[in-house]
Protein backbone atom coordinates (compact mmCIF):
# COMPACT_ATOMS: atom_id res chain seq x y z
CA UNK A 1 0.00 0.00 0.00
CA UNK A 2 1.52 3.23 -1.14
CA UNK A 3 0.14 5.16 2.00
CA UNK A 4 3.05 3.70 4.03
CA UNK A 5 5.43 5.20 1.35
CA UNK A 6 3.70 8.70 1.78
CA UNK A 7 3.14 8.38 5.39
CA UNK A 8 -0.48 8.64 5.10
CA UNK A 9 -1.22 4.94 6.16
CA UNK A 10 -2.37 6.40 10.15
CA UNK A 11 -4.78 9.05 8.25
CA UNK A 12 -7.47 6.60 8.30
CA UNK A 13 -6.15 3.97 10.51
CA UNK A 14 -7.71 4.24 13.78
CA UNK A 15 -11.46 4.62 12.12
CA UNK A 16 -11.39 1.91 9.86
CA UNK A 17 -9.08 -0.68 12.39
CA UNK A 18 -11.28 -3.82 12.77
CA UNK A 19 -12.86 -2.79 16.05
CA UNK A 20 -11.95 0.72 17.51
CA UNK A 21 -11.79 0.92 21.28
CA UNK A 22 -12.97 4.19 23.43
CA UNK A 23 -9.54 6.24 22.48
CA UNK A 24 -9.43 5.53 18.80
CA UNK A 25 -11.78 8.56 18.22
CA UNK A 26 -9.11 10.40 19.90
CA UNK A 27 -6.43 9.17 18.11
CA UNK A 28 -8.17 9.42 14.83
CA UNK A 29 -8.29 13.16 15.48
CA UNK A 30 -5.09 13.78 15.79
CA UNK A 31 -2.92 16.41 13.17
CA UNK A 32 -1.90 15.69 9.73
CA UNK A 33 1.42 15.79 10.99
CA UNK A 34 1.59 13.68 14.35
CA UNK A 35 -0.06 11.17 11.66
CA UNK A 36 3.16 11.17 9.58
CA UNK A 37 5.15 10.87 12.55
CA UNK A 38 3.21 7.89 13.69
CA UNK A 39 4.37 6.17 10.16
CA UNK A 40 7.93 6.90 10.74
CA UNK A 41 7.61 5.74 14.13
CA UNK A 42 5.65 2.51 12.99
CA UNK A 43 8.91 2.13 10.45
CA UNK A 44 11.67 2.60 12.41
CA UNK A 45 10.33 0.69 15.88
CA UNK A 46 9.54 -2.62 12.67
CA UNK A 47 12.54 -2.27 10.68
CA UNK A 48 15.35 -0.79 12.56
CA UNK A 49 14.89 -1.33 16.44
CA UNK A 50 14.31 -5.16 15.96
CA UNK A 51 18.19 -5.52 15.45
CA UNK A 52 18.59 -4.20 18.70
CA UNK A 53 17.33 -7.51 20.00
CA UNK A 54 18.56 -9.75 17.14
CA UNK A 55 21.80 -9.27 16.72
CA UNK A 56 24.09 -10.80 19.08
CA UNK A 57 26.69 -9.51 21.08
CA UNK A 58 25.02 -5.55 21.26
CA UNK A 59 26.27 -4.14 24.51
CA UNK A 60 23.54 -4.82 27.51
CA UNK A 61 22.17 -1.02 27.46
CA UNK A 62 21.26 -1.81 23.49
CA UNK A 63 19.67 -4.74 24.21
CA UNK A 64 17.80 -3.60 26.95
CA UNK A 65 16.72 -0.38 25.24
CA UNK A 66 15.48 -2.36 22.09
CA UNK A 67 13.18 -4.30 24.06
CA UNK A 68 11.88 -1.24 25.90
CA UNK A 69 11.21 0.25 22.13
CA UNK A 70 9.19 -2.75 21.72
CA UNK A 71 6.83 -2.78 24.77
CA UNK A 72 6.01 1.02 24.24
CA UNK A 73 5.20 0.46 21.13
CA UNK A 74 2.76 -2.53 21.96
CA UNK A 75 1.36 -0.73 24.68
CA UNK A 76 0.70 2.09 22.69
CA UNK A 77 -0.98 0.18 20.28
CA UNK A 78 -2.75 -1.77 22.92
CA UNK A 79 -4.43 1.69 24.09
CA UNK A 80 -5.26 2.90 20.34
CA UNK A 81 -7.56 -0.39 19.29
CA UNK A 82 -8.92 -3.51 20.12
CA UNK A 83 -6.73 -5.61 18.41
CA UNK A 84 -7.45 -8.38 20.54
CA UNK A 85 -4.06 -10.68 21.88
CA UNK A 86 -2.13 -10.14 18.69
CA UNK A 87 0.30 -6.76 20.87
CA UNK A 88 0.32 -8.68 23.88
CA UNK A 89 1.78 -11.90 22.46
CA UNK A 90 4.52 -9.54 20.46
CA UNK A 91 5.30 -7.43 23.65
CA UNK A 92 6.22 -10.63 25.68
CA UNK A 93 9.13 -12.03 24.12
CA UNK A 94 10.52 -8.20 24.67
CA UNK A 95 10.19 -8.62 28.80
CA UNK A 96 13.06 -10.72 28.03
CA UNK A 97 15.77 -8.70 26.86
CA UNK A 98 15.26 -6.96 30.50
CA UNK A 99 17.64 -8.92 32.71
CA UNK A 100 16.73 -9.23 36.40
CA UNK A 101 19.69 -6.19 37.36
CA UNK A 102 17.02 -3.64 35.36
CA UNK A 103 13.75 -4.95 36.52
CA UNK A 104 15.29 -4.57 40.43
CA UNK A 105 15.82 -1.11 39.84
CA UNK A 106 11.61 -0.75 39.16
CA UNK A 107 10.79 -1.79 42.86
CA UNK A 108 14.45 -1.94 44.69
CA UNK A 109 13.68 1.91 46.25
CA UNK A 110 10.77 1.06 47.79
CA UNK A 111 12.33 -2.53 49.43
CA UNK A 112 15.47 -1.18 51.25
CA UNK A 113 14.49 -2.66 54.39
CA UNK A 114 13.62 -6.71 53.04
CA UNK A 115 16.57 -8.47 53.67
CA UNK A 116 15.69 -10.63 50.89
CA UNK A 117 16.03 -7.34 48.37
CA UNK A 118 19.05 -6.79 49.91
CA UNK A 119 20.63 -10.58 48.92
CA UNK A 120 19.16 -10.54 45.80
CA UNK A 121 20.87 -7.40 45.14
CA UNK A 122 24.35 -8.56 45.90
CA UNK A 123 23.87 -11.79 44.06
CA UNK A 124 22.36 -10.36 40.63
CA UNK A 125 24.81 -7.09 40.67
CA UNK A 126 28.71 -8.88 40.21
CA UNK A 127 26.94 -10.72 37.37
CA UNK A 128 26.19 -7.30 35.41
CA UNK A 129 29.20 -6.68 32.82
CA UNK A 130 30.67 -10.07 32.43
CA UNK A 131 31.51 -11.68 29.61
CA UNK A 132 29.35 -13.95 28.02
CA UNK A 133 30.53 -17.72 28.11
CA UNK A 134 32.21 -18.72 24.53
CA UNK A 135 29.41 -22.11 24.40
CA UNK A 136 26.85 -18.95 24.53
CA UNK A 137 28.38 -17.30 22.00
CA UNK A 138 28.76 -19.87 19.60
CA UNK A 139 24.71 -20.46 20.34
CA UNK A 140 24.17 -17.18 19.36
CA UNK A 141 25.81 -17.21 15.96
CA UNK A 142 24.74 -20.22 14.98
CA UNK A 143 21.32 -19.21 15.56
CA UNK A 144 21.72 -15.97 13.65
CA UNK A 145 22.91 -17.71 10.44
CA UNK A 146 20.30 -19.83 9.87
CA UNK A 147 18.09 -17.38 10.61
CA UNK A 148 19.77 -15.16 8.52
CA UNK A 149 19.89 -17.99 5.65
CA UNK A 150 15.74 -18.84 6.36
CA UNK A 151 15.45 -15.31 5.95
CA UNK A 152 16.46 -14.57 2.43
CA UNK A 153 12.85 -15.28 0.51
CA UNK A 154 11.08 -13.80 3.33
CA UNK A 155 13.41 -10.41 2.62
CA UNK A 156 12.77 -11.62 -1.87
CA UNK A 157 9.39 -11.75 -1.04
CA UNK A 158 9.31 -7.87 1.08
CA UNK A 159 11.76 -6.21 -1.64
CA UNK A 160 9.34 -8.06 -4.44
CA UNK A 161 6.44 -5.59 -6.21
CA UNK A 162 3.78 -8.46 -5.17
CA UNK A 163 3.97 -9.46 -2.03
CA UNK A 164 2.42 -12.57 -0.46
CA UNK A 165 1.26 -11.27 2.85
CA UNK A 166 1.12 -14.58 5.10
CA UNK A 167 3.59 -17.54 4.15
CA UNK A 168 5.73 -19.78 4.55
CA UNK A 169 8.85 -20.67 2.45
CA UNK A 170 10.66 -23.50 4.24
CA UNK A 171 9.42 -26.76 5.26
CA UNK A 172 9.26 -26.75 9.21
CA UNK A 173 7.81 -22.95 8.87
CA UNK A 174 10.56 -21.48 11.15
CA UNK A 175 10.76 -18.03 9.34
CA UNK A 176 7.50 -16.50 7.68
CA UNK A 177 5.82 -13.56 6.18
CA UNK A 178 3.19 -12.31 8.77
CA UNK A 179 1.69 -8.90 7.80
CA UNK A 180 -1.18 -7.11 9.58
CA UNK A 181 -2.68 -3.82 7.93
CA UNK A 182 -0.43 -4.17 4.63
CA UNK A 183 -3.41 -1.94 3.17
CA UNK A 184 -5.19 0.42 5.63
CA UNK A 185 -8.57 1.41 4.25
CA UNK A 186 -8.91 5.39 3.31
CA UNK A 187 -13.27 4.65 4.50
CA UNK A 188 -14.77 2.20 6.93
CA UNK A 189 -17.57 -0.07 5.93
CA UNK A 190 -19.59 -2.03 7.73
CA UNK A 191 -21.98 -4.92 7.19
CA UNK A 192 -25.36 -4.55 8.82
CA UNK A 193 -27.58 -7.60 8.66
CA UNK A 194 -31.67 -7.07 8.63
CA UNK A 195 -34.22 -9.19 8.78
CA UNK A 196 -38.32 -9.20 8.41
CA UNK A 197 -41.40 -10.95 8.80
CA UNK A 198 -42.69 -8.67 5.70
CA UNK A 199 -40.97 -7.71 2.63
CA UNK A 200 -42.63 -4.36 3.59
CA UNK A 201 -41.28 -4.11 6.61
CA UNK A 202 -40.22 -2.94 9.07
CA UNK A 203 -36.81 -4.31 8.64
CA UNK A 204 -34.45 -4.76 12.01
CA UNK A 205 -31.32 -4.70 12.33
CA UNK A 206 -29.48 -7.36 14.31
CA UNK A 207 -26.64 -5.59 16.99
CA UNK A 208 -23.32 -7.55 17.55
CA UNK A 209 -21.32 -7.29 20.67
CA UNK A 210 -18.53 -4.78 19.56
CA UNK A 211 -18.46 -4.18 16.30
CA UNK A 212 -19.96 -0.33 14.87
CA UNK A 213 -23.56 -0.86 14.74
CA UNK A 214 -25.97 1.76 16.96
CA UNK A 215 -25.01 5.58 15.98
CA UNK A 216 -24.52 6.06 20.14
CA UNK A 217 -23.01 3.22 20.99
CA UNK A 218 -19.56 3.71 22.32
CA UNK A 219 -17.07 1.23 21.62
CA UNK A 220 -16.04 -0.76 24.14
CA UNK A 221 -12.42 -2.41 25.81
CA UNK A 222 -11.97 -5.35 24.91
CA UNK A 223 -8.46 -5.91 24.37
CA UNK A 224 -6.94 -8.63 25.31
CA UNK A 225 -9.89 -10.57 24.17
CA UNK A 226 -11.18 -11.54 20.78
CA UNK A 227 -14.56 -11.68 19.66
CA UNK A 228 -14.00 -13.77 16.22
CA UNK A 229 -17.27 -13.10 14.42
CA UNK A 230 -17.34 -8.82 15.04
CA UNK A 231 -13.70 -9.19 13.44
CA UNK A 232 -14.93 -11.98 10.54
CA UNK A 233 -17.73 -9.21 9.97
CA UNK A 234 -14.84 -6.47 9.21
CA UNK A 235 -12.46 -9.28 7.23
CA UNK A 236 -16.29 -9.65 4.93
CA UNK A 237 -16.64 -6.37 4.45
CA UNK A 238 -13.19 -5.93 2.99
CA UNK A 239 -12.77 -9.01 1.24
CA UNK A 240 -15.47 -7.99 -1.54
CA UNK A 241 -18.51 -10.51 -2.07
CA UNK A 242 -20.07 -12.94 -0.08
CA UNK A 243 -18.48 -15.19 -2.19
CA UNK A 244 -15.56 -14.42 -0.89
CA UNK A 245 -17.01 -15.11 2.85
CA UNK A 246 -19.20 -18.38 2.30
CA UNK A 247 -20.14 -18.71 5.68
CA UNK A 248 -22.06 -16.15 6.20
CA UNK A 249 -24.79 -17.95 3.85
CA UNK A 250 -25.02 -20.13 7.04
CA UNK A 251 -25.09 -17.38 9.41
CA UNK A 252 -27.81 -16.28 7.92
CA UNK A 253 -29.72 -18.81 7.73
CA UNK A 254 -29.14 -19.74 11.55
CA UNK A 255 -30.38 -16.12 12.43
CA UNK A 256 -33.60 -16.86 10.52
CA UNK A 257 -33.82 -20.31 12.78
CA UNK A 258 -32.74 -17.71 15.63
CA UNK A 259 -30.35 -20.37 16.53
CA UNK A 260 -29.28 -20.12 19.96
CA UNK A 261 -25.68 -20.87 19.58
CA UNK A 262 -25.37 -17.89 17.26
CA UNK A 263 -27.99 -15.33 18.92
CA UNK A 264 -25.58 -16.06 22.06
CA UNK A 265 -22.95 -14.17 19.69
CA UNK A 266 -24.99 -11.18 18.96
CA UNK A 267 -25.94 -8.47 21.40
CA UNK A 268 -29.58 -9.06 21.41
CA UNK A 269 -32.30 -10.67 19.23
CA UNK A 270 -33.85 -8.03 17.50
CA UNK A 271 -37.03 -9.86 17.60
CA UNK A 272 -37.28 -10.30 21.56
CA UNK A 273 -38.07 -6.57 21.97
CA UNK A 274 -39.49 -5.61 25.44
CA UNK A 275 -42.97 -6.44 25.17
CA UNK A 276 -42.31 -10.23 23.61
CA UNK A 277 -39.96 -10.58 26.47
CA UNK A 278 -40.65 -12.06 29.85
CA UNK A 279 -37.68 -11.78 32.55
CA UNK A 280 -38.81 -13.53 35.46
CA UNK A 281 -36.16 -14.04 38.88
CA UNK A 282 -35.75 -17.50 40.31
CA UNK A 283 -35.35 -18.06 43.93
CA UNK A 284 -32.02 -19.90 44.95
CA UNK A 285 -31.82 -23.58 43.57
CA UNK A 286 -32.14 -25.24 47.10
CA UNK A 287 -35.77 -24.14 46.89
CA UNK A 288 -38.35 -26.87 47.50
CA UNK A 289 -40.54 -27.14 44.10
CA UNK A 290 -42.47 -29.61 42.30
CA UNK A 291 -40.21 -31.83 40.25
CA UNK A 292 -43.26 -31.74 37.94
CA UNK A 293 -44.04 -27.68 37.59
CA UNK A 294 -43.89 -26.92 34.42
CA UNK A 295 -43.72 -22.92 35.35
CA UNK A 296 -41.12 -21.14 32.82
CA UNK A 297 -38.68 -20.48 36.20
CA UNK A 298 -37.42 -24.15 35.84
CA UNK A 299 -35.34 -23.67 32.88
CA UNK A 300 -34.22 -19.97 34.02
CA UNK A 301 -30.44 -19.47 32.99
CA UNK A 302 -27.56 -19.65 35.29
CA UNK A 303 -28.02 -16.00 36.78
CA UNK A 304 -32.12 -16.61 37.34
CA UNK A 305 -33.44 -14.77 34.03
CA UNK A 306 -35.68 -16.69 31.35
CA UNK A 307 -36.62 -14.65 28.36
CA UNK A 308 -39.57 -16.21 26.43
CA UNK A 309 -39.35 -17.30 22.28
CA UNK A 310 -40.29 -14.32 20.56
CA UNK A 311 -43.88 -14.36 18.99
CA UNK A 312 -42.79 -13.38 15.68
CA UNK A 313 -39.88 -15.17 13.53
CA UNK A 314 -37.96 -13.50 10.56
CA UNK A 315 -38.93 -14.70 7.66
CA UNK A 316 -36.88 -12.52 4.91
CA UNK A 317 -32.99 -11.00 5.06
CA UNK A 318 -30.51 -8.85 4.14
CA UNK A 319 -26.74 -7.38 4.08
CA UNK A 320 -26.57 -3.90 3.92
CA UNK A 321 -23.79 -1.62 3.50
CA UNK A 322 -22.84 1.72 4.87
CA UNK A 323 -20.21 3.79 5.05
CA UNK A 324 -19.37 4.99 9.23
CA UNK A 325 -17.33 7.77 10.23
CA UNK A 326 -16.54 8.92 13.88
CA UNK A 327 -19.03 12.02 14.43
CA UNK A 328 -17.50 14.71 16.31
CA UNK A 329 -20.68 17.32 15.85
CA UNK A 330 -21.79 17.37 19.84
CA UNK A 331 -24.77 18.91 18.07
CA UNK A 332 -25.94 15.70 16.23
CA UNK A 333 -28.61 13.62 17.94
CA UNK A 334 -30.67 10.69 17.42
CA UNK A 335 -34.71 10.72 18.15
CA UNK A 336 -34.27 10.53 21.94
CA UNK A 337 -31.68 13.59 22.12
CA UNK A 338 -28.77 11.12 22.79
CA UNK A 339 -25.55 12.38 21.15
CA UNK A 340 -23.97 10.52 18.29
CA UNK A 341 -20.69 8.56 18.63
CA UNK A 342 -20.95 7.37 14.76
CA UNK A 343 -22.74 8.88 11.58
CA UNK A 344 -23.63 6.69 8.69
CA UNK A 345 -25.18 6.67 5.17
CA UNK A 346 -26.13 3.87 3.12
CA UNK A 347 -23.58 2.64 0.05
CA UNK A 348 -25.86 0.07 -1.18
CA UNK A 349 -27.09 -3.64 -1.15
CA UNK A 350 -24.16 -6.01 -0.38
CA UNK A 351 -26.59 -9.37 -0.16
CA UNK A 352 -28.47 -10.45 -2.07
CA UNK A 353 -27.89 -8.03 -5.10
CA UNK A 354 -31.45 -7.59 -5.53
CA UNK A 355 -34.08 -8.64 -3.93
CA UNK A 356 -34.17 -10.79 0.03
CA UNK A 357 -33.59 -13.86 0.73
CA UNK A 358 -35.94 -16.81 2.28
CA UNK A 359 -34.40 -19.75 4.35
CA UNK A 360 -34.86 -22.47 1.55
CA UNK A 361 -33.13 -19.69 -0.97
CA UNK A 362 -29.98 -19.74 1.44
CA UNK A 363 -30.44 -24.17 2.09
CA UNK A 364 -30.27 -24.34 -2.17
CA UNK A 365 -27.05 -21.85 -2.57
CA UNK A 366 -25.81 -23.69 0.55
CA UNK A 367 -26.26 -27.01 -1.15
CA UNK A 368 -25.02 -25.54 -4.34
Amino acid sequence: DRKWKDLTAMDGFYETQPVPNPFSKYFHSSPKWFHKFEVLTNHFVELVAPWLIIIPGLPRAWRIGGGLIQIVFQGVLISSGNLSFLNWLTAVPSICCLDDAFLLRLYYPFMTGTEATAAYSQAVSPAVGQAVPVARKIISVVFTALIAKLSMPVVRNLLARRQIMNGSFDRYRLVNTYGAFGTVSDVREELIIESATNLAGPWKEYTFKVKPGPLTRRPPWISPYHFRLDWLMWIACVCGGIERSPWLLNLLKKLLEQDEGVMGLLESDPWASNDETTELKVQSANSEEDSTSRDPRDFADNDGTVKSTPSKVPKYIRIERYRYQFNFDKTVVDGNGRALYWKRERVGRYFPRQGVVTKDILNDIIAG
